[in-house]
């Protein structure tokens, strides 16, 4: 078995290195690996790398390493399909920048008032993460100036071409300088992204790394069954096997909701996620199905692009859709980082040619169970998530930070920090996950007490 290099390897400076090892980087994976060596000798990079394979740090170490911390004018620059992603980019970043001194990082997406980012663009920033549409919009305004960029990353470009993108990259590369490294990843390389590269990039190295989720992990299951029984059919899926969390598959927005509506009358807490809402209900679904206090999202393909949720103990197909990739793409959202998963399908008679297509593409035929096998398990109580989400009314804007909200819980309120789950801090809001059993006492607590010196509104959502 040959061992991965190790960072120490590379030419990064002695605090970079500490830093990376107090982060837990000791090898590299594939991606970074292949990658680093180009893209640290100043090259233009074309990389295949899907996510979750460590790329954000395979595009933030060379960033870092031409960044001029002594000049607050943007250094760099990085794309992202959306918000959810460049968030996660964000945070990926300042915790690699730590070793560097004050290293300002800014995120430019939609959804967020402009005001307070153009605000917070006027006293200087180093690196800049951002959708395409926002980014476009600061440079149109003038609150964004590119003209000391070093450093261009477009991150997932497959999924940015496929949402639409590919005219507003155009527009914002015609505002970068000529002399720069660009950098480009992407899941998949289609013609498109082929040619987004020839069109923006100088005599760039291709690493491509035919990684794949190990699907041995996987276990798949196909059932039939009539139109009028689908939906039902999710519900004795739930019951019979309770997964802890479950991401279900529809083809329309219709679907999605029906869905919904089924599950809720089960008792099961079950949230969508289309199109159709808004960006403040978006982040507060997936803040609620990433901290453990969902057990069903029930989402389109295009709303669940750019969603990368550890833990995932299955995936339903509710229904089978016609294109054999997003099956895999679906598929291969469990049994990650060697977890093991399931994925269920429902397929009618009239769907039998699209799983067809999906046997040929597999090489081997679909494992197929009859419903009746489903038999509800012999603990009565409804599936239930783990955690419960409380709301804060604060954000960000009153400087509220996680640890705040720990300390008013274990420090103030005497709540054992293990029963504490994830801390979302957004622009004015702030969600807490806590197990189920201590919420009410939670929720009570930060009504009557404070967080940061202060008294809050809290809600259970």
């Amino acid at each position: 078995m040959t061992t991965s290099p190790s960072f120490a390897t590379l030419p990064l400076s002695e605090a970079m290195q500490a830093n990376l090892q107090a982060l837990g980087y000791a090898a590299m994976t594939p991606i970074q690996a292949a990658s680093l060596p180009i893209t640290l000798a100043g090259q233009d990079l074309i990389a295949q790398a899907k996510t979750g394979s460590g790329k954000t740090v395979a595009f933030t170490l060379p960033l870092l390493h031409t960044l001029d911390t002594k000049s607050f004018a943007v250094q760099a620059l990085v794309l992202c399909p959306t918000r959810e992603l460049a968030d996660q980019v964000t945070t990926e970043i300042r915790r690699v920048a730590r070793a560097e001194d004050n290293v300002k990082v800014l995120t430019l997406c939609g959804g967020s008032p402009i005001r307070p980012q153009t605000e917070s663009l006027a006293h200087g920033a180093h690196i800049i993460v951002g959708t395409p549409g926002r980014v476009l919009d600061h440079l149109g305004r003038e609150s964004l100036n590119l003209d000391a960029l070093q450093t261009l990353v477009l991150d997932e470009a497959d999924r940015m071409l496929d949402m639409g993108f590919a005219d507003d990259i155009a527009q914002v590369v015609a505002h970068c300088p000529k002399q720069r490294q660009t950098l480009l990843f992407s899941a998949t390389y289609p013609e498109g992204v082929d040619k987004l590269a020839r069109r923006f990039m100088r005599d760039a190295q291709e690493v491509k790394l035919a990684e794949k989720h190990d699907t041995s992990l996987i276990r798949q299951r196909f059932y039939e069954v009539t139109e009028p029984e689908r939906l039902h059919a999710v519900g004795l899926l739930l019951d019979h096997f309770r997964p802890t969390s479950t991401l279900a598959f529809c083809n329309t927005k219709q679907q999605c909701r029906d869905l919904v509506a089924v599950l809720q009358a089960q008792g099961i807490v079950a949230l969508e996620l289309h199109g159709d809402l808004d960006q403040r209900d978006r982040d507060q679904v997936l803040v609620r199905f990433a901290n453990g206090s969902c057990s069903v999202l029930v989402a389109t393909d295009v709303a669940a692009r750019g969603l990368d949720i550890a833990q995932l103990e299955a995936v339903i197909n509710v229904d089978i859709t016609p294109d054999t990739e997003v099956h895999t793409h679906r598929v291969g959202r469990t049994g990650r980082a060697g977890e093991s998963g399931w994925a269920f399908s429902l397929a009618s008679m009239d769907e039998m040619g699209r799983v067809g297509r999906i046997d040929q593409m597999q090489g081997r035929a679909s494992e197929w169970h009859p419903l009746s096998e489903l038999t509800p398990s012999t603990d009565a109580e409804p599936l239930r998530p783990p955690r419960v989400t409380l709301q804060i009314l604060g954000g960000r804007k009153e400087k509220i930070r996680p640890g705040d909200v720990l300390g008013a819980l274990t420090k103030d309120l005497g709540l054992d920090g293990a029963q504490i789950g994830k801390i979302n801090v957004n622009e004015f809001s702030t969600y807490v996950a806590v197990d189920r059993a201590i919420a009410d006492q939670a929720l009570k607590g930060l009504q009557g007490g404070k967080v940061k010196g202060k008294s809050v509104k809290v809600r259970a959502l």
